[in-house]
């Protein structure tokens, strides 16, 4: 055993013992049985222990200082090496003599002698077998006695009460090393590969804390399982006291001062920043009523400032108040207060900029320069509050910032999309840990003006939350006759914003609260058509991917041809920004080749959007031919612009029901029940028996039947659907139709006419019905795009039945009876 070398987890050896030096490892089984099978010489050395008993099979160090101690130790080393060790009666004995010392002991080996420079002898002692002094032969130089053995009586191999006392003292002994801080962590390592049942116990023995009597007790109790349960007993109170010592220390350090603690941290920081030639807090609070005094504010605010200001000297800089204040008092120096950045009123430049910027739109352009023509005339006139409503990707976002240069003035957005916190645009109290004034007032001290140009984007993605309804809480913000003391709860001041121009902006004017609705002047953007898409992609796309992807019209150029069939076979919205990402595509492609240096095409050709973006995925909405009954063309408005919508119907034997299919909404099945109903009043003037309507049943039916459809705006198609079914006769070629029926057969306006009349132009449709209050809306359209164009204008459903149903009857009509 002595050839391994191992870190022993005794903690008195790990204190005393030198890191090279040679210790032995835990004793195992088959050593403690070779070590019971060795025979106890007659008589032995005894080295009298003044604080410590050893127990059989422990290690432990000894520092011998005595001269009759020193003597024994060296003699024996230079013999046989074993000896007996016995602890002293009392420990104050410098000579003990045989009447000084405890009778039952336990012999030793000498495993290493160490001399110290002071003259003393540090040993290490492996205990081996306990034994009695039997008699005492002689006290000089040192005692020596005659011993015999003592014999340990062990339990049955299948006592299971010791077992678990075992594993209790093995558990307990891992919880007293969690507790304490001197004994090293590796000790619970050890205490679970100690195999040996008698050296587990004087292990554990040996290291608890207990006095030299209560150790020499248990080395005295001769039965292994009751030395087992008085060592657990003693190991339960040792732990009891670990744990109340930990409990009590834990208490005191959180019950430490916290504000004298933070005092002293400081008092340090206070001379670290005067080392280094900081600002101290006095000079601080000095520097903020300086600039109070430069600031543009009524006595009012400036009053309430001082009042804030001096509210903050009198804080303990320790207080958590006192940094809220500080903060505070930092917002209120950086508003700006009664700062306006000069708005520049050269209208030719500002409608330079807007058509610069973006191709198009011309409608909205021209209601900006209006605002900004009065502006101009009435300087002091409340900025307006506009709301740019239209689908994704068609420029709301950007024509604010257009706008912004065109002025002169700062551009600032936020996003409200989601915000669902009202406190986010109000703030928070003060008196909350961590609050801050709200985004409408951190925006403005980011723009360093009163008067920016501010987007509220996605203004109706608000959603109502737990903590208040922020569409309300933008109801002060957008209503020029409040807003110009907008109260922030983190403020505690009414801030002017009636100088601020607001732009917000929105896909979905049905979203937004009536009441905020009301408050904004709304400009609707519709889609671009495919003309449009191609030259905003000439003028501002390309040229903007080109420089992002480093390169320029030298090194790749595209033709308008291109441009179209990125757009038809690549994309279907009605903005731009899905367009875009397919240009940067092609470009990177390209951007690749110029930096391996590979060969490519300088001018992107058909061959190359097909290898970069694939096969084309999307074609356009075509018309489809009218050799069948009851099939009737659309038109359908959705959030990325125009579709045409196909109505099928179809006729079977039955009982006169009527099915209705397509993932319809309830507007447009009332709408198929309306058109129904309609017919079956009008059947004589519509050349129909009344007894088809109990001898077949009618299926209504609009394709793509996975995409949700709603609204009135199918009625005239529907109706046109049922009559063409019911008198097998043709649908007019290339027409497509829009309109809202009623009972008495009227048909009544619907919106998104523009973005209808684009998707129906791109499907190659030539003639258009809609109702007579509509034309209004078709003399707002641009002339370009109502080229190839017919629209018939009705007010009658019998108007529509007459412009859309021919006199020629389908391919193999049926004969309806």
């Amino acid at each position: 055993m002595s050839n391994h070398k191992i870190l022993t987890i005794d903690n008195l050896s790990l204190q005393e013992f030198d890191s090279e030096a040679e210790l032995i490892p835990l004793l195992t089984p088959e050593d403690e049985e070779e070590m019971n099978n060795e025979e106890l010489p007659v008589s032995l050395p005894i080295l009298p222990l003044r604080n410590t008993v050893l127990f059989p099979g422990v290690v432990i160090p000894i520092s011998a200082g005595r001269d009759k101690s020193i003597k024994l130790i060296n003699d024996a080393n230079a013999g046989g090496k074993i000896i007996g060790v016995v602890s002293q009666i009392n420990e104050e004995d410098e000579d003990p003599s045989k009447d000084d010392i405890h009778k039952i002991g336990t012999v030793a080996r000498i495993l290493r002698v160490l001399k110290m420079p002071d003259g003393n002898v540090t040993v290490i002692l492996q205990g081996k077998k306990r034994f009695e002094i039997d008699e005492v032969v002689s006290e000089e130089p040192y005692i020596t006695a005659t011993i015999k053995e003592v014999s340990e009586e062990r339990p049955d191999e299948n006592d299971t009460e010791f077992t678990a006392i075992l594993d209790s003292v093995k558990e307990l002994a891992i919880q007293i090393i969690k507790e304490s801080p001197n004994i090293p962590s590796e000790a619970t390592f050890a205490i679970k590969n100690i195999e040996s049942q008698s050296f587990l116990i004087n292990f554990v023995s040996s290291n608890m804390n207990l006095s030299v009597k209560e150790k020499q007790g248990l080395l005295s109790i001769n039965g292994l399982k009751e030395r087992a349960l008085e060592t657990l007993r003693y190991m339960n109170v040792e732990l009891q006291k670990l744990e109340l010592k930990n409990d009590i220390q834990s208490k005191v350090r959180f019950d430490l001062d916290q504000q004298q603690r933070e005092y002293f941290l400081h008092q340090q920081m206070k001379t670290i920043q005067e080392e280094l030639g900081g600002v101290s807090q006095e000079e601080e609070m000095d520097e903020m009523g300086q600039k109070a005094k430069t600031k543009k504010w009524d006595e009012k605010t400036q009053k309430h400032f001082e009042k804030e200001l001096s509210k903050m000297r009198r804080m303990n800089p320790q207080s958590p108040d006192f940094g809220i204040q500080r903060n505070y008092l930092e917002l209120f120096l950086e508003l700006p207060w009664g700062e306006y950045s000069k708005d520049k009123f050269d209208l030719k430049h500002a409608q330079k900029i807007l058509d610069k910027d973006h191709f198009g739109l011309d409608e909205v352009k021209k209601r900006m320069i209006e605002h900004l023509a009065v502006l101009k005339l009435r300087n002091d006139m409340k900025s307006p509050i506009i709301c740019l409503t239209g689908p994704p990707g068609v420029g709301k976002t950007s024509i604010g910032r257009s706008v912004a240069e065109a002025l002169g003035r700062e551009y600032v957005r936020i996003s409200l999309g989601g915000l669902r916190d009202e406190a986010e645009i109000r703030g928070h109290r003060k008196t909350y840990i961590g609050a801050m004034p709200g985004r409408i007032i951190q925006s403005l001290k980011k723009a360093g003006t009163s008067n920016p140009v501010f987007i509220l984007d996605e203004i109706d993605k608000l959603s109502n939350g737990n903590s208040g309804d922020p569409s309300s809480a933008l109801l002060e913000v957008l209503d020029p006759e409040q807003n110009s003391s907008f109260y922030d709860n983190f403020l505690e001041m009414g801030y002017d914003l009636s100088k601020v121009m607001f732009i917000a902006t929105s896909n979905n004017m049905a979203a937004i609260q009536p009441a905020l609705r009301d408050r904004m002047e709304v400009i609707k953007m519709s889609g671009y058509t495919i003309e449009e898409k191609v030259e905003i992609a000439k003028r501002h796309l390309f040229p903007k991917q080109l420089e992002a992807h480093g390169l320029t019209s030298k090194d790749l150029t595209i033709g308008k041809k291109q441009l179209e069939k990125i757009v038809e076979g690549y994309t279907r919205e009605s903005g731009v920004r899905n367009l875009e990402n397919k240009i940067a595509q092609v470009i990177r492609n390209a951007a690749k080749s110029v930096a391996m240096e590979e060969e490519y095409n300088k001018k992107v050709t058909d061959e190359d959007i097909v290898a970069v973006l694939g096969v084309p995925r999307l074609e356009r909405d075509k018309y489809e031919n009218n050799d069948v009954a009851g099939v009737v063309t659309g038109l359908a408005w959705t959030s990325v612009g125009g579709d045409i919508l196909f109505i099928e119907s179809l006729i079977s034997e039955g009982k006169g029901s009527l099915t209705i299919t397509g993932n319809l909404g309830n507007v447009m099945k009332e709408s198929a029940t309306i058109a129904l109903e309609y017919i079956k009043a009008n059947a004589k003037k519509l050349g129909l028996s009344t007894e088809l309507f109990q001898k077949y049943n009618i299926h209504l039916h609009v394709p793509e039947g996975a995409t949700p459809k709603d609204g009135p705006s199918a009625g005239i198609a529907m109706l046109t659907s049922l009559v063409s079914l019911l008198t097998q006769k043709k649908v007019k070629k290339s027409l497509a139709m829009t309109g809202e029926i009623t009972l008495r057969g009227k048909v009544l306006p619907v919106g998104g006419i523009k973005e209808k009349i684009l998707a129906a132009k791109r499907a190659g449709i030539k003639e258009i019905i809609l109702c007579h209050d509509n034309k209004s809306d078709i003399d707002e359209i641009k002339a370009e795009y109502l080229e190839g164009l017919t629209f018939h204008y009705v007010k009658e459903m019998s108007e529509v039945l007459a412009l859309a149903l021919t006199d020629q009857s389908v391919k193999n009509a049926k004969q309806l009876k």
